[in-house]
């Protein structure tokens, strides 16, 4: 017996060891952890957002708090239905549920489950990071208590819903509400208040703007939670479940300003189930509040949106959007993306190369041009800079509606099966692309063939400066940089004297495109991406209801990217745009592409005034050169007889030296030598000779190959007939 109790004497001695360790240890970490009334009271103190140059933005908007007095039971209830069901009765901690839980991990080997009630989240959420280490732990369960002893249930409830994050761009409820069903907290349906509940666990994965389906069975089984634990009844549930789920964000709601509610977006998208685990967030952004009071200052009969991207950090420095940021059809700024920069890098064209201008049946479908005008031949030069239909469809159907899909799919906008068609070349298509997104492309250009996505958000940073993310682009090669070099040349032809003229009064290097789309009532969308160095601006004008307007991508939108640019641009210039060792300039043959359509490559003696130029790959310069002036050659000149003098008249290759020789009676004279000459008259012939002629042209030293003209007889006064050649 001794020796049990002196065992049992032993283990309890142990055993108070260890509990005596425990409080010490427990007393020692949570000695300076005090509730702070301030943390609670401020619903997004944990969340601060800076600008370009580090200072802070004002977010009023984001600590719009719901009075708890005003708010349906069911709203609240909703939450403790399937957050923690035994919230009116705990004192902050739910025993049997931790239980569960830690049988749970244990039967999993894992520690996946949590067993957090609404008061710990909320001090969580306020007080504390989201690690999960006994330390963070134990000063949560004394914040907790004392959490409990000094907020009632009421007002717990009420600090939570207005500190809960539910994704997008949402902190607390009121905002949620505004956010997802555009109306306040206190007029939420029981449906609307089960939605928010479920998103809670995690924010990313059952919103219903990125899986309706996920969002709809999640608030379901909220709303049967609720109905089974007597918060609402079964005729409620009975109508809850069939309401709808909201189609659409109201974007403006939650952020105050198009470019913070970006900024929310991203942060979703970052952190998907919740905030990162720290109390206090810290959002570096690439927001610059003068640029983007010049976007929001200006006053339009439409709705509009704009865009302006940094080309080197591939950070948004300002966004606006009064009609959200929706899709819209691109129009004819799919021309450079899906068509010419494709066409380019294939080589299947160069700026130079001759299209046909014309009215064209593609097996039943029949494109037309602005006023129905086309220009017969024209170069891809002035076909994009010009923004010609027929000539963008055409070059689209030479290299495959896939391939052209291949490259959009690489600069972020996929075009979808069903929209494949050679109306793609336009812009035709069922849904469209955002402005961002668009800019996002278009910032290809300038990045010399790279693409990478653009981003709002600089950097998160911990109150403790730990860096928790930081945006570095990262980039897919989609064109060469000879293809990118030529693309920016030939998108500065839009400015000096295409579609985007507007712009030209800028005294640096920039690139636009424009693009108007229409319907059978008129034009619906008008664009205009310009882009330098540095920077691209986006423009779009509109109406959210798709009704006309009256303007042009080239006139009111290219109006205020020329307004964006100067305003970037004030105090300096950009750089030129990058050049290329595989992009050459080569001079050309201008007789044999204005007559014939065939680009050749400048005979080497030609005069410069005979020959036109333009940019190459050096990998496909012209295949064959002109030897027409090293080896001179003329059409065959016309003779006749009139008067009693023979005229030749020579075709128009006015740099060729001529040397016209008649031969008669076996004896050649020469009759002219000297510079061109339209007609050659030989009045020296007698009456009844037959006489035979050759032309020789001659350049700079260098003899063509000579031409026998048909004979011709000097008629008789009694010869009857008068033949003008035998």
């Amino acid at each position: 017996m001794k020796k049990t109790a002196i065992i049992l004497s032993s283990i309890l001695g142990v055993i108070s060891t260890i509990v005596l360790a425990l409080f010490v240890y427990y007393f020692s970490i949570t000695a300076g952890v005090r509730l702070d009334p301030n943390k609670l009271n401020d619903s997004v103190q944990n969340v601060s957002v800076y600008d370009f140059q580090g200072k802070e933005i004002d977010l009023p908007q984001l600590k719009k708090c719901a009075s708890f007095s005003k708010l349906p039971s069911y709203v609240p209830n909703a939450f403790v239905a399937v957050e923690d069901k035994r919230f009116y009765k705990h004192n902050g901690f739910d025993y049997k549920r931790i239980g569960k839980a830690v049988l749970r991990n244990i039967s999993s080997f894992s520690f996946r489950e949590g067993a957090s009630t609404i008061s710990q989240q909320l001090i969580k959420n306020t007080h504390l990071s989201g690690e999960k280490t006994l330390t963070r732990k134990l000063k949560e369960m004394k914040l907790t208590r004392a959490l409990e002893k000094r907020y009632s249930k009421e007002e717990i409830l009420s600090l939570y819903l207005n500190s809960i994050y539910f994704g997008h761009s949402a902190f607390g409820i009121e905002e949620a509400a505004s956010f997802y069903f555009q109306k306040t907290a206190e007029t939420l349906s029981p449906a609307e208040s089960a939605t928010l509940a479920a998103l809670v666990q995690s924010p990313n994965r059952y919103s219903p703007f990125r899986d309706g389906e996920k969002c709809l069975k999640r608030r379901n089984f909220v709303l049967s939670l609720m109905r089974n634990q007597g918060y609402i009844s079964k005729s409620e549930y009975d109508e809850a479940v069939l309401e709808p789920l909201p189609l659409a964000p109201n974007e403006e709601s939650a952020s105050g300003s198009s470019y913070l509610a970006l900024v929310f977006e991203e942060f979703s998208n970052l952190f998907p189930a919740e905030k990162p685990d720290d109390s206090t967030l810290k959002i570096y952004t690439y927001y610059d509040p003068a640029l983007q009071k010049s976007m929001e200052s200006y006053e339009a009969e439409t709705d509009y949106s704009a865009c302006i991207l940094d080309n080197l950090s591939h950070g948004v420095k300002a966004y606006y959007s009064s009609a959200g940021r929706i899709k819209r059809l691109p129009a004819s700024l799919m021309k450079p993306l899906l068509v010419y920069a494709p066409a380019l890098e294939m080589n299947a064209i160069s700026p130079a190369t001759p299209i046909l201008d014309e009215r064209t049946d593609f097996g039943g479908y029949s494109p037309k041009n602005y006023n129905d005008e086309y220009a017969g031949y024209v170069s891809a030069r002035y076909a994009l800079s010009h923004s010609v239909n027929v000539p963008a469809v055409k070059l689209l159907n030479v290299i495959g509606i896939d391939k052209g899909a291949e490259y959009m799919k690489k600069m972020g906008l996929p075009v979808s099966e069903e929209d494949k068609s050679l109306a793609l070349a336009l812009g035709g298509m069922k849904e469209g692309y955002t402005l961002p997104d668009i800019a996002f492309a278009y910032s290809v250009f300038p990045s010399m063939g790279g693409y990478s996505p653009s981003r709002a958000i600089r950097k998160i940073e911990s109150a403790s400066g730990k860096t928790l993310y930081e945006w570095k682009p990262t980039f897919t090669r989609v064109f060469s940089e000879d293809t990118a070099a030529i693309m920016n040349d030939m998108l500065q032809t839009a400015v000096r004297d295409g579609t985007a003229k507007k712009l030209r009064s800028l005294d640096f290097q920039i690139a636009a495109k424009t693009g108007t789309g229409a319907n059978s009532s008129g034009n619906t969308d008008a664009y205009t991406v310009s882009y330098t160095s540095e920077n691209t601006v986006a423009v779009w004008m509109g109406m959210r209801d798709n009704s006309p307007i009256k303007t042009t991508g080239g006139n009111l939108p290219a109006a205020l990217a020329l307004t964006l640019n100067r305003k970037l641009y004030q105090d300096h210039a950009p750089a030129d745009f990058p050049l290329s060792d595989g992009v050459i300039e080569v001079a050309f043959d201008k007789e044999e592409y204005e007559k014939n359509h065939r680009i050749l490559s400048a005979d080497p003696t030609a005069p410069p005034i005979t020959t036109l130029s333009e940019l190459f790959r050096a990998s496909a310069p012209p295949q064959e050169t002109s030897t027409r002036f090293s080896s001179p050659t003329i059409q065959k000149p016309t003779i006749s007889v009139k008067n009693g003098s023979v005229i030749i008249e020579l075709c128009q290759t006015e740099y060729y030296d001529y040397v016209v020789k008649r031969k008669n009676n076996g004896k050649t004279v020469i009759i002219y030598e000297g510079n061109y000459r339209s007609k050659i008259i030989d009045n020296s012939v007698a009456a009844g000779e037959t006489y035979e002629y050759s032309v020789t042209p001659m350049y700079k030293g260098r003899t063509g190959e000579s031409i026998i003209l048909p004979s011709v007889r000097i008629q008789k006064s009694d010869d009857v007939p008068d033949h003008w050649w035998d």
